[in-house]
């Protein structure tokens, strides 16, 4: 008979990228859990209602609580496992931290349907929840994403966002800090607010702006129809978003989904937000900004095997299109 293997939520380090992966088993209920479909349930049967009609909201239509099934636990600082040894080559620590979901009122409402008040309130949450992690000693990095649909991995049909907080900031977004930092030092200005500037200059790849933002299809997109929300103004850090800043991120957020939703009829997507780390360093090369990937196409062996994808339609032809969706 074979051992059963219990493993909590732990960081392992893959030797030979340097990549960090995060093994949360909890989050599962058996090893083949995966095989499963997605269920939809109803307002009645579903398990974020039942937080508004307990009248627990923390925020008027919004209520931040736990995950029950976090990807992260605890607060304490990142050490090996006492009693799971590295064997060297095999470097492994607690997968600490904090994970919240941050749940909307309407079972059915989604994003690209929100009013401007009720997205203005959802990022007052996402800036509110970011400075009450950002003062946890050991958190370092903070992840604020959304996941629409269940190919964009939502488990739960109720609309809701996700926030972990850990100590160890993402190899994935070690890459772009790196990259503003190399620009900056060898221009002596933002790498972003350069793209920025060509893009508006241009307007091939611009989805929709405002006086304090700009939405365009990457030069590079890595899906189809991807689309990236900056500030024009040079910001490293989203948390310090001024009221009226934050009014217009709200206006063409909505916007870009609204366009999203109308001229793809509705794809599942996930947005996240790159904002520099809390960990007491400036970072002020980075340039914060918000991306939204629609799941336009599947990534198969090429995509997954080489690491480079293939987009079949050209970031200019995207922009062009949704610009002219009317909503």
């Amino acid at each position: 008979m074979s051992e059963k293997i219990k493993i909590s939520s732990e960081l392992r380090q893959d030797p030979v990228s340097g990549d960090w992966v995060v093994v949360a088993s909890g989050r599962a209920q058996r090893p083949d859990a995966f095989k499963s479909g997605v269920k939809k349930t109803g307002a009645k049967d579903c398990p974020f209602c039942v937080y508004f009609e307990k009248s627990l909201s923390q925020s008027g239509g919004i209520v931040v609580v736990p995950n029950k099934f976090p990807v992260v636990r605890g607060q304490t600082s990142y050490k090996p496992v006492l009693g799971l040894p590295s064997y060297g080559l095999f470097q492994k620590m607690p997968a600490n931290g904090f994970h919240e979901v941050v749940i909307t009122k309407s079972h059915t409402k989604s994003m690209a349907d929100f009013s401007l008040d009720e997205t203005i309130e959802l990022l007052n949450v996402y800036q509110s929840r970011y400075l009450a992690l950002a003062k946890e000693k050991s958190v370092n990095y903070i992840f604020i994403f959304h996941n629409h649909g269940p190919s964009a991995g939502a488990s739960i049909s109720h609309p809701h966002s996700q926030i972990i907080a850990t100590s160890l900031v993402d190899c994935g977004f070690l890459q772009p800090l790196k990259s503003a930092e190399k620009f900056y030092d060898q221009n002596k200005k933002c790498l972003y607010c350069s793209i920025n500037q060509a893009e508006l200059k241009s307007q091939k790849r611009i989805v929709a702006e405002n006086a304090n933002f700009v939405a365009l299809c990457p030069f590079a997109s890595k899906m189809a129809f991807e689309i990236m929300i900056a500030p024009k103004k040079h910001s490293p850090r989203f948390e310090k978003i001024t009221e009226e800043e934050k009014s217009d991120l709200a206006s063409i957020l909505r916007l870009t989904l609204a366009k999203i939703k109308k001229g793809l009829h509705n794809p599942d997507y996930n947005f996240y937000i790159r904002t520099a780390p809390c960990d007491n360093k400036e970072h002020s090369s980075f340039h914060w900004h918000l991306t939204i990937l629609p799941k336009t196409q599947t990534w198969a062996g090429f995509e997954l095997g080489a690491g480079m994808e293939i987009i079949t339609t050209a970031p200019e032809q995207a922009a062009q299109y949704l610009r002219k969706i009317k909503v």
